[in-house]
């Protein structure tokens, strides 16, 4: 374990990260009145999220190879982060619609209904804890082994 706890401590900080960009997301009536702006402003978190990959990628290089790091040793650290992010995912989406926005799910079920993107029926499959758990478990590990990738050629350092 302490072979990996810097990639630990990142997928937590990660995890965190993404809980209060919720929050922010939440407070800019992104989940109610602004949620016709939702689709477009919550993608970019991608932005935030690649950072996180770029600082926890540098501090592996910095303190665990010495300043030096392969593409290869930074995309195994970033695949690990990203185990970790994958196995916080569920947790992370609890709490976003359990606690920091309870009434997420019913009013996208309105807005998407109301708008004519979908029947009442086709959003509220879509629209619900489990299909959003099943979804990130799904998304997390496909974005984060593109991003452990492309992170990995500009951390690296010979």
């Amino acid at each position: 374990m302490k072979k990996f706890a810097i990639e630990i401590k990142w997928a937590i900080l990660f995890a965190v990260i993404l809980l209060v960009w919720m929050y922010g997301e939440r407070l800019a009536g992104l989940h109610d009145e602004n949620i016709e702006k939702h689709a477009i402003v919550t993608n970019f978190f991608a932005l935030v999220a690649i950072a996180v990959y770029v600082v926890a990628l540098l501090d592996k290089r910095k303190n665990d190879f010495n300043g030096k790091m392969t593409w290869i040793q930074g995309f195994i650290s970033g695949l690990v982060i990203t185990l970790g992010v994958t196995i916080l995912t569920p947790l992370t989406q609890y709490l976003t619609v359990e606690v920091i926005t309870p009434h997420y799910f019913e009013n996208m079920i309105r807005y998407a209904v109301e708008n004519g993107l979908q029947t009442q029926e086709e959003a509220e499959g879509y629209f619900n804890l489990q299909s959003y758990m099943i979804q990130s478990i799904i998304a997390t590990p496909l974005m984060g082994l593109v991003t452990s990738a492309i992170v990995a050629i500009f951390t690296r350092k010979k």
